[in-house]
């Protein structure tokens, strides 16, 4: 789609909507963002919007910001609507749009048709932040030109323009990105897992699996797509899709694949090879194994040789916020795991414990079942300590099955407070709350901020 001097609706105006305008308006496009939230300060979001693009297209440009209610008049004047990952697309007037045959982009979208390159994409319930990382540190050191991108916090629309024809795009991919893709076509392509999450937005288990599938719907026979074989749902994906599908296990040996095999991963496509022992990783758990094996299966997909992966996985230390060790003080260790912010997230959590575990959970209510999660505290946990407007449902929960040592916190730091005065020499006090931190928090990785800052107080 040509866009020079069409007039286009950016829907949000969050660190995506600013970066989608950014590149419009460096394409020649007249940028209307709209927000429905009418307390933002509409010059201060103009302002950011400009700081981003250069002198010249300043003068080249313009930017008109609508908040509160989008007039029915400008929807008629629109040849595109970009929108933002956390605006809901079956917003009233979202729809209303589609009645109007509007197009309507996705960020990633807008970001794949003016990119450059290759793109290799992530996405799953859990583990795409570590799997983004680590092949994003793989193909650091396989070429030069190498972006990582997407819901790991740096949006794609605002380096696709940056991007020379050799470059490869690594792509976190939340539920909400895929919704809006239609010719988004990753080179490889992953699906890590899936688990009931995001509900309160998708509405249905059907509707989250469908957006995360169309990772691969436009994927071709030359393309590959990593899948998890102990998951069922992504083992059915398999069967779907046009890509050349590869599977890893850390339960099974595969005829073609990549598994876990007495602590040995094996990558098997032509024949048998040893990448590592797990003990050679910097990262602990199952889970984690899991997140590796997917990271080495699409690099090598892709082409990269076993040597330079190998060296990069084994130096790569993890990503912040996801079991991140704080710090340990008077014999008690404190590790942040902000990032569970869904119960399947923050079984991973618990079950990486060995100690005696003061547990802080509750937070954002997204419509989770938190029963899987308390089944796994599996002895482990000596207190549950929670906060958020889920507390009352998750001690219920936790009640249930039999847990009675549970404390109520009004604030974060109260909840960090209790857990210093119980904890006791040999213990571990675990953040990984099961649900997100609106509410609390902008984010996760602020309330994993707080946490640490408060432990590193003590």
């Amino acid at each position: 789609m040509d866009i020079k001097g069409k007039k286009v609706l950016v829907f949000g105006s969050g660190i995506s909507g600013v970066a989608a305008s950014q590149l419009l308006l460096k394409e020649g496009a007249e940028v209307l963002l709209y927000d429905g939230n009418e307390k933002l300060d509409a010059c201060e979001i103009r302002k950011t919007i400009y700081k981003g693009i250069s002198e010249q297209t300043k003068a080249d440009s313009s930017v008109e910001v609508i908040l509160g209610v989008l007039p029915e008049s400008v929807m008629d004047t629109l040849s595109l609507t970009v929108m933002s990952p956390g605006v809901p697309t079956d917003l009233p007037v979202v729809n209303q749009m589609r009645s109007k045959r509007i197009p309507i982009w996705g960020e990633i979208e807008l970001a794949y048709v003016y990119g450059k390159g290759d793109v290799l994409a992530i996405t799953g319930t859990n583990g795409k932040t570590t799997t983004t990382a680590l092949l994003g540190e793989i193909m650091k050191g396989y070429r030069d030109h190498t972006y990582v991108v997407g819901n790991i916090g740096n949006p794609y629309t605002s380096v696709a323009l940056t991007m020379p024809e050799d470059s490869v795009t690594i792509a976190e991919m939340s539920s909400f990105q895929l919704e809006t893709v239609h010719t988004f076509a990753p080179k490889v392509s992953a699906v890590l897992n899936i688990t009931p999450d995001h509900l309160n937005r998708h509405h249905t288990m059907e509707e989250y699996i469908k957006a995360k599938e169309n990772i691969a719907k436009n994927q071709t026979s030359e393309d590959t797509c990593v899948l998890n074989y102990e998951d069922e749902i992504t083992r059915r994906i398999g069967k779907n899709i046009a890509a050349n599908v590869l599977y890893f296990s850390s339960q099974r040996k595969l005829e073609r694949g990549i598994y876990l095999e007495d602590g040995d991963i094996i990558y098997n496509v032509k024949e048998p090879v040893k990448v590592c022992n797990v003990k050679e990783l910097k990262l602990l758990g199952t889970h984690n194994y899991e997140n590796v094996m997917a990271a080495v299966a699409m690099a090598a997909a892709y082409g990269v040789p076993m040597d330079c992966i190998r060296k990069s996985i084994c130096a790569f230390q993890g990503v912040e916020h996801r079991i991140e060790f704080v710090a340990e003080k008077n014999g008690v260790a404190y590790y942040n795991d902000s990032k569970g912010t869904n119960p399947d997230a923050a079984i991973r959590g618990i079950q990486a414990m060995n100690r005696p575990t003061l547990l802080i959970g509750g937070g954002y209510d997204k419509g989770s079942s938190y029963g899987e999660w308390i089944e796994a505290f599996d002895g482990k946990v000596k207190k549950l300590v929670l906060i958020g407007e889920t507390r009352e449902k998750i001690a219920a929960e936790a009640r249930e099955h039999g847990l009675d040592d549970i404390a109520f916190a009004d604030t974060f730091e109260e909840a960090v407070r209790i857990c210093v005065e119980y904890a006791e020499s040999g213990d571990a006090v675990l953040l990984s709350p099961a649900c997100a931190s609106w509410g609390m928090f902008k984010n996760y990785e602020e309330r994993g901020d707080k946490f640490k800052e408060l432990v590193n107080r003590l």
